[in-house]
């Protein structure tokens, strides 16, 4: 496949049927290039072994399609995960409304082509390239995505949790564009916890306290990371999430296999917290760290406990980040009680193509009023802001409000 829609770049335009197929190295150079935030989960080894453990693959509804781009040498110089999907879950972008509109108006919605992070709701980026010559890049590879789709007859294709200026440029290509919103806690040049809990009004400080005190009772807390990750640990924290996924998906995404794949490759990159009653773990968390941020992704417990799950997925995890010098905590889709426990709001992004015209029209004027409403509701959020008036800067980065 060929494109010359990028200026004075020459491209040629394929795709790869695996993760296996495409350069470990040339694929985490455009990933993380050096003076850019470390993404773990754009990693190659976290998207094979997503692949290679059979969690992504096409009798889970996840075939891999990833869009590579070369330039004339050959060199691979852009490159977009990419999915045909059977169905929408794992994705955290909500679109079955959509499937049932197509349906009930005769149209078949699956497949779509997805452009994201299996089972991954954070923001990153998505039309991955690098250089002078990396805008032109995107864009070719953004319209080749869809070109793809037409070709392949399938209803859509989605570009999900994208960073604002590759949403913005989406944009620009007459994709639709959505909003919706996580909470993720910033650290503002915090000491220790004790520091974070002097920002806040006086009754949060002290319902944190408490929680933390009750939630800590007759239990011993520990922090695993690298080389002090053994197999009993994996082994128990993957009890715990097969019972939380078993509750919350009916089917957990992920196997034992893709665990012992991220210990073997990416356990540097890996913070477990594990709750002990005596030598019994009862709850686990699974963090990911990268540059400059730790990612909240996986909880489960064996025991019910006052606030257990808010010390284990929240305050440990804010502990860590502080201790670390990590500018946020992003704990994961959904949650507004993450806001009385200083996660403060902020946006995520996707855009869109739709081809039934009729579907995609209803989908624009939709989205429309959604984005409108979610800005709207940022702004409600924010006076139930936790932090005592003052506390800390009124200016926020341009993901959080």
């Amino acid at each position: 496949m060929a494109d010359d829609s990028a200026e004075r770049v020459e491209l040629s335009l394929s795709i790869a049927e695996s993760m296996s197929a495409v350069d470990r190295a040339g694929w985490n150079a455009l990933a993380n290039p050096p003076g850019e935030r470390y993404d773990p989960f754009l990693d190659w080894d976290f998207l094979e072994a997503a692949e290679s453990s059979g969690c992504a693959q096409p009798d889970t509804g996840w075939t891999p399609r990833h869009m590579l781009a070369h330039d004339a040498t050959g060199k691979l110089v852009g490159a977009a995960p990419l999915y045909l999907k059977t169905h929408s879950r794992g994705e955290f972008v909500f679109d079955h409304s959509w499937a049932d509109a197509l349906h009930r108006a005769g149209g078949r919605y699956y497949p779509k082509l997805l452009c994201a992070v299996p089972f991954t709701p954070v923001t990153g980026r998505r039309l991955l390239a690098t250089g002078p010559n990396a805008p032109a890049i995107r864009q070719a590879m953004a319209g080749a995505i869809v070109e793809v789709a037409q070709q392949w007859r399938v209803s859509s294709a989605h570009f999900n949790f994208l960073e604002e200026q590759e949403w913005q440029a989406l944009g620009l290509q007459e994709l639709l564009l959505r909003e919706d919103q996580q909470f993720h806690w910033l650290n503002r040049g915090y000491g220790s916890f004790e520091d974070f809990l002097g920002a806040l009004s006086s009754r949060k400080r002290k319902m944190l306290r408490r929680e933390r005190r009750e939630a800590q009772e007759g239990l011993r807390i520990v922090r695993l990371t690298g080389a002090e990750l053994t197999t009993e640990h994996w082994d128990s924290f993957f009890e715990f999430y097969m019972d939380t996924g078993g509750r919350k998906w009916g089917s957990p995404y992920l196997n034992r296999e893709f665990f012992t794949l991220l210990h073997e490759r990416m356990a540097d990159k890996c913070l477990l917290i594990l709750a002990y009653d005596v030598d019994t773990p009862i709850a686990g968390a699974l963090n990911l760290i990268g540059s400059d941020t730790l990612y909240g992704r996986y909880w489960g417990r064996s025991v019910d406990r006052p606030f257990l799950h808010f010390e284990i997925s929240y305050y440990q995890a804010i502990d860590f980040a502080i201790e670390r010098g990590l500018a946020r905590v992003e704990a994961g889709a959904q949650g507004e009680h993450k806001l009385s426990r200083g996660y403060e709001p902020a946006l995520t992004r996707s855009a869109h193509w739709i081809a039934h015209k009729g579907l995609r029209q209803a989908v624009s004027d939709y989205l429309d009023r959604e984005r409108e409403a979610v800005e709207e509701g940022i702004d409600e959020l924010s006076a139930y802001s936790p932090f005592r008036k003052g506390a800390h800067p009124a200016e926020h980065d341009e993901e959080s409000f």
